[in-house]
């Protein structure tokens, strides 16, 4: 059964769904009255590149020798499954079955070059895969540490709800930072919906450097996803739309913050997030 799926592009490539508060037309929704006027972007990022951070990429691999990942990746592994169906970590050949991974990780590397990369693959060739593959996956980052990774994928599968919310309250409450892509259908999806998540839908303004937050979510955080320059599978490189392409966007901003700032909770990463966003001012 394939019961997770990457958040993948729009059928009709307009705007995903979940990313209304982000058109043009509804940024008026986003006013909001600032009260951490200390917090400016130099003092949250300045000039960091990520240096000492890893971040790791769950979806469909990473292609290591892609000239967009600049030898950034340094640990490739994959779920598979023994005789009796339970999900294992083996080591991974460094390849991307897909492009989807490629992808996130080039536009993470667009804002903190000098990360270190890890790929965990959990996605075949139709960016499907198993669930509990997803949840192994998650298992395996918090157990080994890594403060921040990209998820832009998630599970519709009503019957994993209570194990997704509590990995993902142990990531929280451990101090990682879980950026989720919205899936780009109108329909809950996990762990994007979860409080300890940083979730993300698109916006259209063609600027890396815009983000929104919307303080009415389940979708917390806007950024760049329609028509994004990406690198793709076999060192070439697309255009693409969906919200699994605005997700690292947030996810390198968290890279550079974090690699300037150690040891911030998810808590105060949001906050930070949220106080240098572009949103409207009251």
């Amino acid at each position: 059964m394939t019961d997770a799926e990457a958040a993948g592009p729009p059928a009709d490539q307009g705007l995903p769904a979940w990313a209304e508060p982000f058109a043009p037309e509804a940024l008026e929704g986003l006013v909001r009255r600032r009260h951490l006027d200390d917090i400016d972007r130099d003092w949250a990022f300045g000039d960091s590149t990520g240096r000492g951070l890893t971040v790791a990429v769950i979806d469909s691999g990473l292609e290591a020798d892609h000239p967009a990942l600049a030898g950034r990746v340094v640990e490739s592994v994959a779920v598979e499954f023994d005789d009796a169906g339970d999900p294992t970590i083996v080591a991974d050949a460094g390849v991307d079955l897909f492009g989807h991974g490629t992808a996130c990780a080039g536009i993470v590397l667009g804002f903190a070059p000098e990360v270190e990369l890890v790929s965990v693959r959990v996605l075949g060739a139709n960016l499907r895969g198993r669930g509990t593959a997803f949840l192994a996956a998650l298992d395996w980052c918090i157990e080994r540490g890594i403060e921040v990774v990209n998820l832009s994928l998630s599970s519709r599968k009503e019957a994993l709800f209570g194990t997704f919310h509590e990995v993902t309250d142990d990531a929280y409450f451990r101090g990682m930072k879980l950026v989720g892509a919205a899936n780009n259908a109108q329909v809950a999806s996990y762990p994007t919906v979860f409080a300890s998540v940083f979730s993300v839908a698109a916006h259209a303004e063609p600027e890396p450097w815009r983000w929104y937050y919307n303080p009415r979510p389940p979708v917390e955080f806007g950024a760049w996803g329609v028509d994004v320059p990406i690198a793709w599978k076999d060192g070439g490189h697309t255009v693409a739309t969906g919200n699994s392409f605005a997700a690292p966007h947030i996810t390198g901003l968290l890279a550079l913050l974090c690699a300037r700032h150690p040891g911030l909770t998810p808590f105060e990463a949001k906050a930070i997030l949220a106080a240098t966003a572009d949103n409207p001012a009251a």
